[in-house]
């Protein structure tokens, strides 16, 4: 990299030579204001908010496309530029509607913060406003009000380079200028919800999130999606103990800015579902009926215990996480060896270029990194038509979807499984115990560039209520937090599978006394090379990358 010496605001820096001055006062911690610029997309300098003083050049230079060279001085906050900026504020406000009230944006638009920061406050414009249509539906998931956008261009930027469908287009000319669709096409491309996230303003807004909440009554939690192997980093808005909203969170390893509209509108969908499962349930004549945890557990491992080691098959998920897997994986080893199963889910017709994974479950690299190996599912089904399995204890129900599957199953003398909400399988499972959503857990799973990221609850349960599991703080400041952080929303009755493990486990004469994931975590840093070295406090909010060299397990990235 070759740098170059210039001064911004008497500061002397050493700067790359290819950066424009915006980026070199971002890469130093010096704040530009700017709304058409953003650092993954082209620079398109029509907002003009990013106006500084360059020694030498006559006029004022925006400073997303003003190059840096050796020598240069720049001036970023003197009267000639804050008076250029107040000018700019004041031109971009002439028409813009008094719509903060009403607006989702608010708390978060870059409008309301730079009108307060770099505006004077008043304006000289006494006529009648331009007005243009409100509530246009662009596509199945974006709202547009064009009396709010301030012509950025992020939102065209965006569908030509990131998702690469040239769907957006500026029409019109002077103060009718406004943004459309193609004649025929509408904004459905898979990440058209990241226009959202880049609008500065209030312009573009998302259908299935519009009016639910203003952000300043939400807590927000840094988290992982797991709708496919790619493991994008989010930010899980909530209220009330409930989620509201999933954005994508910046994390160059993985995803950059963005997130698919699968991730960000169907992930969170099972976790305040109609038929989200609230309690372990129990099969009897063809009726489901509550039960407590202590009499779950007991059915469970006294059921079990009525079958021989080799009738009985134990199913690993690569939807659960390390710490789950690891737990089950251990468990099947001692008490029932002869039939361990895990299962691939792949679609590879549902993936591409930009993020979405044809895999979609977000932990299948780490089942293999564990030495679990993945099997046909026509071997299991085999083995439990011809008698040779009679119970299956089974991680979770992603199983395939298909009469076969479900006759099949059907078949079993005694089946356990766990679950967040009704399915097919739950209906014909002898014991359904009500399993956490990735919402309502700590764990870490590992994408398919073995990338090791972490879950963090963002919603409390009654379990988590009970043991205070994840949060370190002493007992009395944990309850407060909760206060604080949840409120008295809904809280469900789920436990996080790692716990239920365990406890069958414990039954069977096993003696595991983990207090939380991250001692289960800990344990398998000593046990596996890949993770030596590791833990939850290196792991942090952005993960990281695991030495994949240090394991024999075969790796595929799909």
């Amino acid at each position: 990299m070759h740098t170059v010496a210039i001064t911004i605001d008497d500061r002397k820096l050493l700067v790359d030579s290819n950066q424009t001055i915006i980026e070199a006062c971002a890469t130093n911690g010096i704040s530009i204001p700017h709304f058409c610029w953003h650092p993954k997309l082209s620079v398109s300098g029509n907002c003009r908010m990013c106006l500084v003083e360059v020694e030498k050049i006559p006029k004022l230079a925006i400073a997303c496309m003003t190059n840096v060279a050796e020598g240069m001085v720049v001036k970023t906050k003197n009267e000639r530029v804050l008076n250029a900026r107040e000018a700019v504020m004041e031109f971009i406000l002439i028409n813009h509607p008094l719509d903060c009230p009403i607006c989702d944006e608010a708390g978060e638009c870059k409008l309301q913060d730079y009108a307060y920061s770099h505006s004077s406050g008043f304006s000289r414009f006494v006529e009648d406003k331009v007005h243009k249509p409100k509530r246009v539906k662009l596509g199945p998931h974006v709202m547009f009000d064009a009396e709010r956008c301030i012509l950025c261009s992020r939102c065209i930027r965006f569908c030509d380079e990131v998702a690469g469908k040239h769907q957006l287009q500026f029409v019109d000319r002077g103060d009718k200028t406004t943004i459309v669709t193609f004649p025929g096409e509408e904004l459905d491309n898979p990440y058209s919800l990241n226009v959202v996230d880049i609008c500065p303003v209030g312009a573009l807004t998302n259908n299935e999130f519009r009016f639910k909440s203003r952000v300043w009554e939400m807590s927000f939690t840094d988290s992982v999606c797991t709708a496919c192997s790619r493991g994008c980093n989010i930010e899980v808005g909530v209220r009330n103990n409930e989620v509201l909203r999933l954005t994508p969170r910046l994390n160059e390893n993985v995803n950059s800015f963005w997130m698919c509209d699968n991730g960000r509108l169907n992930s969170f969908k099972n976790v305040n579902s109609i038929s989200r499962i609230d309690f372990p349930l129990i099969k009897n004549n063809n009726q489901q009926t509550q039960l407590s945890w202590d009499e779950a557990i007991k059915n469970v491992v006294d059921n079990l215990k009525l079958f021989k080691k080799n009738e009985v098959a134990i199913l690993i998920s690569s939807e659960a996480t390390n710490e789950e897997n690891y737990l089950m994986h251990k468990f099947a080893k001692s008490v029932f060896p002869e039939n361990i199963f895990a299962f691939k889910h792949i679609d590879s017709n549902d993936q591409d270029e930009v993020l979405i994974r044809g895999d979609k479950t977000p932990n299948k690299l780490g089942v293999e990194l564990l030495g679990i190996e993945f099997d046909d599912f026509e071997n299991l089904i085999e083995k439990i038509n011809s008698n040779q399995i009679k119970a299956v204890y089974s991680l979770d129900d992603s199983f395939q979807n298909s009469d076969e599957v479900y006759n099949t199953f059907s078949k079993l003398n005694f089946f356990a499984i766990h679950s967040n909400t009704i399915s097919k399988f739950t209906e014909i499972a002898n014991v359904t115990l009500s399993s956490s959503t990735m919402f309502e857990k700590n764990g870490t799973i590992i994408n398919f560039k073995g990338y090791l990221q972490k879950l963090t609850p963002s919603i409390a349960t009654k379990e988590m209520n009970r043991t205070l599991d994840g949060f370190q703080l002493s007992r009395l400041d944990k309850f407060a937090a909760w206060n604080d952080k949840w409120g008295s929303g809904p809280q469900k009755n789920s436990r996080p599978s790692w716990k239920i493990v365990m406890d069958i486990a414990n039954n069977f004469g096993m003696k595991l006394k983990f207090q939380s994931s991250e001692d289960v975590f800990n344990e398998m840093a000593q046990k596996f090379p890949h993770l030596n070295g590791i833990s939850y406090l290196k792991i942090g909010k952005i993960g990281l990358q695991i030495d994949l060299e240090k394991t024999n397990s075969k790796v595929e990235a799909i």
